[in-house]
C-alpha cells in the first residue's frame, strides 16, 4: 500500500480504550503501536487493535478529520466504528499483521507500569 493520509482508531478490545490517530503511512504505524515502539498512552493501556480508518487525499484533510473525531463523544466513536466494522475485527490482520494474543496486550500493560506510567 502507498503512503497515504489516514485517520484511524485503535482500541483494546470490543468497547475498549480507543485511541485516534493520524499517519501517512498506516501500515508502519500499526506496527509501531503493535510492537511498543510509540510510549505512551497506547502502549500503556494495551491499544493496539485496528477498528477504523478512513483515507484521505491530503494531510491537512486528515488532521482535520482527526481533530473532529478526537472531539466526538466517545458513543460517537463507537456508533463510527459499529458501523464500518460491527464485529470490532482487528483490520491489521487484512495487512498482514498476526492476530494479537491476549498476554501480549496485557504484557504491554505490565511494561507500561514498570515505567513507571503508574
Amino acid at each position: 500500500m502507498a503512503r497515504q493520509p489516514c485517520v484511524y482508531i485503535l482500541a483494546s478490545g470490543r468497547c475498549g480504550t480507543l485511541y485516534t490517530g493520524v499517519t501517512s503511512d498506516i501500515i508502519a504505524r500499526v506496527y509501531q503501536h503493535r510492537e511498543g515502539l510509540i510510549k505512551g498512552f497506547t502502549s500503556r493501556y494495551g491499544v493496539m487493535r485496528l477498528v477504523w480508518f478512513e483515507m484521505h487525499d491530503t494531510m491537512d484533510m486528515a488532521i482535520t478529520r482527526e481533530k473532529r473525531i478526537k472531539q466526538w463523544d466517545r458513543d460517537w466513536k463507537l456508533n463510527l466504528i459499529e458501523h464500518a466494522n460491527p464485529g470490532w475485527d482487528d483490520l491489521a490482520i487484512g495487512f498482514g499483521f498476526e492476530p494479537i494474543a491476549t498476554t501480549k496486550i496485557m504484557d504491554s500493560r505490565l511494561r507500561g507500569n514498570d515505567e513507571g506510567t503508574r
